[in-house]
């Protein structure tokens, strides 16, 4: 069994992606060609805003989003320490300082009460993460973030898809950015990532940034970086996007069925995904909470089903951040979702018989 099912989802495609990338071959526009612009558009509809920018991974899209927002040395975003290193990596990198605030018991994204508090005089932006297939409390965060005049930044590389009281994922704030890698649930054949917008200077500033900077030939009016999205991702990522939308219902079914078998085992200390009432999850990763995460692993391998631990090092605890000062239980939540987290094998064409395979192999 494969912990993610990417090979039987190429082959529902391939024809299609045959046909994308030969189209590429033949044209040889291999960098910005027309592919870009129609799956920018594509997907600008799709999530209901005015702009996508398409870039060269989902850690890229992050940095050129504070770069468009200025953000630099003495500056400070508020994020979470549950999540990829990538989210807070970026804000180092632009010269900034991580900011951290704890997660939702329930939800384990960003808990909207913490926020507040980490505000100061210095803070430059807002940065929510959609942990595993969900979006965070986005209406309590900009709510905040209006009141003290900052941008919020959805990192949205695992919920792209994810619906919030009937809006789309990066639909959600000022920005909105996500992640084409193939374990995605918008998934490619290699890096890539987008940033959507509905401002139409930000909209400008990604296109330059991604460029080097250049706003036209010969003419850099900001720093840059090579950002730009590949052409043949671009064209696979359209034939991907043709049966997307079912996927995204694949997707909620499996997750769906995975929650009701196991509130079926019992009183055995496994805490499910909560879904908050008015949202959706693509269950981008179907994770769960055991106090005895480690044996349950352990069982699982011997029963030949894979499974992973997701960021059981919070960001806090690692030595690159180790300068920001933080300790061991400054955030609990994080720490025990850090500490029992594990992932169960999830796809949009996992197989009935394979849940079922993991759900007997847990109650076992």
């Amino acid at each position: 069994m494969d912990f993610i099912d990417l090979k039987t989802r190429l082959a529902c495609v391939r024809g299609k992606v045959d046909q994308r990338v030969a189209a590429v071959l033949d044209h040889g526009q291999f960098i910005l060609g027309p592919e870009v612009a129609e799956l920018e558009q594509t997907l600008a509809s799709y999530v209901g805003v005015e702009h996508c920018v398409g870039v060269s991974s989902g850690t890229d899209s992050l940095l050129i989003a504070l770069l468009a927002l200025e953000v630099g040395r003495g500056d400070e975003v508020i994020t979470v320490p549950y999540t990829w290193i990538s989210t807070a990596e970026v804000i180092a990198l632009t010269g900034a300082t991580p900011v951290f605030v704890d997660i939702d018991s329930k939800t384990w994204n960003m808990d909207p009460s913490l926020v507040e508090d980490a505000i100061t005089e210095n803070t430059k932006a807002i940065m929510p993460v959609g942990i595993y297939g969900q979006t965070a409390d986005m209406d309590s965060i900009n709510e905040i973030a209006f009141r003290y005049n900052l941008p919020v930044i959805e990192d949205a590389a695992q919920s792209f898809g994810a619906t919030y009281k009937g809006h789309k994922s990066c639909a959600l704030s000022t920005i909105g950015s996500t992640s084409f890698f193939p374990s995605k649930p918008f998934g490619g054949f290699g890096d890539g990532g987008a940033l959507f917008t509905d401002d139409d200077e930000l909209a400008e500033k990604f296109r330059w940034i991604r460029v080097h900077g250049q706003a036209r030939k010969h003419h850099h009016p900001v720093l840059g970086l090579n950002g730009r999205l590949d052409t043949l991702q671009a064209a696979m990522l359209l034939a991907v996007f043709e049966i997307f939308p079912e996927e995204v219902i694949q997707r909620q079914s499996i997750g769906a069925h995975y929650n009701e078998m196991l509130a079926e085992i019992g009183p055995q200390g496994i805490q499910i995904p909560h879904i908050t009432e008015g949202s959706t999850s693509v269950y981008s990763i179907y994770t769960i909470l055991n106090q005895q995460r480690d044996i349950l692993q352990t069982r699982l391998k011997e029963a030949g089903i894979p499974s992973v631990a997701y960021y059981a090092v919070p960001l806090h605890l690692q030595p690159v951040f180790s300068y920001l000062g933080y300790n061991p239980s400054d955030f609990p939540v994080t720490e025990l979702v850090a500490e029992q987290c594990l992932s169960l094998p999830m796809s949009a064409c996992l197989r009935v018989e394979d849940q079922q395979a993991v759900v007997e192999a847990m109650q076992s």
